[in-house]
């Protein structure tokens, strides 16, 4: 089984680079985050020709998660992170794919921080840590995939000043990160990759792509029964360089059936 996150970054209108993707990657589950998709407006046909049943969470102009499938269909187990009835961001989505509990998430950016965004991060973190520990509990097969907007250290971000103040690299970020690990979930590109520079988001502005001035923000962290048939991971990178491309690259792990 083959399992990849990708921040398409408005679904619309990355169309075409996504539908290319899945034909030459052909990963058998693809979380998605940041549709920037109505929920009416999903392109459930197109992704349908493509071979790939779907299910997802559309929210207009700002978020979005979905989980595809190929060859069969995602059974939806939660369309929402638990602990706060109020919170009406799309960020969240979870299902079971041939055996499988997939959990497909869009983690705030928290800019500016100090401040509510930040305030927000925090707190939806804690959140996503307290259900994860419950997955963890079940001793089921669970991914974890999506975009965490966490660098979890030094290493996973270019030599720069300029992020410094950034909500994505701060200590109480990185903490958050750190005690999710700590209940047992597995990074799988770190464990397949321990020492090398890896990056999955390249700005757009200043030439970053061109620079290769990225940072590791999307993560696929395993349960112990899916990190002992781990047997490879890496990131797309050439999928960054197209023509219109998100500023992300689609990232995955392949896991012994």
């Amino acid at each position: 089984m083959k399992i990849a996150t990708f921040n398409i970054n408005n679904i619309n209108n990355r169309l075409d680079i996504l539908l290319v993707w899945l034909a030459v990657a052909k990963p058998d589950v693809v979380c998605l985050q940041e549709l920037k998709a109505a929920h009416k407006m999903f392109p459930q046909m197109a992704i349908e020709k493509a071979g790939y049943g779907a299910i997802w969470l559309g929210q207009p102009t700002w978020n979005g998660v979905a989980i595809l499938a190929r060859g069969g269909e995602p059974v939806m187990t939660r369309n929402e992170l638990p602990g706060d009835p109020s919170d009406a961001q799309s960020r969240y989505i979870e299902a079971a794919v041939n055996g499988v509990i997939v959990a497909c998430l869009y983690g705030p950016n928290g800019n500016p921080q100090p401040g509510p965004k930040f305030t927000y991060k925090l707190a939806w973190h804690e959140r996503f840590n307290g259900h994860a520990a419950e997955l963890f509990k079940t001793g089921l097969p669970v991914v974890l995939a999506g975009d965490y907007n966490i660098v979890p250290e030094p290493r996973d971000i270019y030599a720069s000043r300029s992020y410094d103040d950034n909500a994505l690299v701060q200590p109480e970020s990185r903490a958050a990160f750190r005690r999710l690990l700590d209940q047992g979930w597995v990074d799988a590109i770190r464990k397949v990759h321990p020492k090398d520079t890896v990056y999955t988001f390249w700005d757009y502005r200043r030439n970053r792509w061109q620079r290769d001035a990225g940072l590791r923000l999307d993560h696929i962290l395993l349960s112990k029964k899916m990190a002992r048939r781990l047997v490879d991971a890496g990131v797309d990178r050439d999928v960054r360089g197209l023509e219109g491309a998100s500023d992300h690259a689609p990232v995955w792990a392949e896991i012994k059936d």
